[in-house]
């Protein structure tokens, strides 16, 4: 594992932490089969980062799942490894992997990291250093699943935290990340929209869609921030008819874009 091995080497010893299934504050819609090989160690492995919630508690403590860093977890992640599987060459690992910023050397074992409703993150200082460690030795972070401008502002919040002097940009049509695996001539002028509005429940009061990012200082996109969308619940509803599938297919393959460019940047 290239990119892994990369962080992984810059770190003291130590051991990765174990697969586990936390619950998710969405209950039985986000669960998913345990495939048999789950066990079995992949080239790429999608990390789906643990946080403190800021705003949707829902009444739990988020290092025992239920809160809101599950959102869409684990079958969204699993959709999005299913298209990996299926559409590029990579050895993907079957399942997810739950990375706890608190875990000592842990998270620099998992460079490919996903953030479902990144708008009720609440990183302390202490995980705002490891995670910008983490992206400062070469690893990635998409932060997703966020609407309106007080989820926004809550995010930037802790985004300021891990990088206090390096500006949220707006991306254009013609980043290599849209371009990695597919093209996606006109992704930022897209909207991924939440399962309600999909299922024509309601809209969740958001304005147009903004497709923003963070850089190091060679260029390379450290963090994609979708707002004002939500691809991990197209991700999630992927096998919903109710959901439309020209909009699943995009998700998934902005997806694979994306973890391509992560395993190669």
């Amino acid at each position: 594992m290239l990119l892994a091995g990369v962080l992984a080497a810059a770190a003291p010893v130590a051991a990765q932490r174990e697969f586990r299934v936390y619950p998710s504050f969405e209950g039985d819609v986000a669960d998913a089969p345990l495939p048999p090989d789950y066990q079995v160690p992949g080239e790429l492995v999608v990390g789906h980062m643990m946080f403190p919630d800021a705003r949707f508690g829902f009444g739990g403590q988020w290092r025992h799942g239920g809160t809101g860093w599950t959102d869409d977890y684990p079958k969204g992640d699993r959709a999005l490894i299913q298209m990996l599987r299926r559409f590029t060459r990579t050895n993907v690992r079957s399942v997810e992997q739950p990375v706890n910023l608190e875990d000592g050397d842990d998270p620099f074992y998992w460079p490919f990291l996903v953030s479902g409703l990144a708008g009720s993150m609440d990183l302390t200082d202490e995980q705002a250093a490891t995670l910008r460690e983490h992206l400062l030795r070469g690893g990635f972070l998409f932060c997703d699943s966020f609407f309106g401008e007080g989820n926004y502002a809550v995010f930037v919040d802790s985004m300021r935290r891990v990088f206090p002097d390096r500006p949220i940009i707006d991306l254009t049509d013609d980043h290599p990340i849209f371009h990695s695996v597919y093209d996606l001539p006109e992704m930022t002028k897209v909207a991924i929209p939440h399962v309600s509005e999909a299922f024509g429940y309601g809209r969740m009061g958001r304005g147009p869609p903004r497709w923003q990012g963070i850089e190091d200082d060679d260029g390379r996109l450290m963090v994609l921030i979708a707002y004002n969308n939500d691809v991990q619940d197209a991700w999630q509803w992927a096998d919903d008819p109710r959901y439309p599938g020209e909009l699943v297919n995009l998700a998934l393959r902005l997806g694979v874009n994306v973890a391509m460019y992560a395993l190669t940047h």
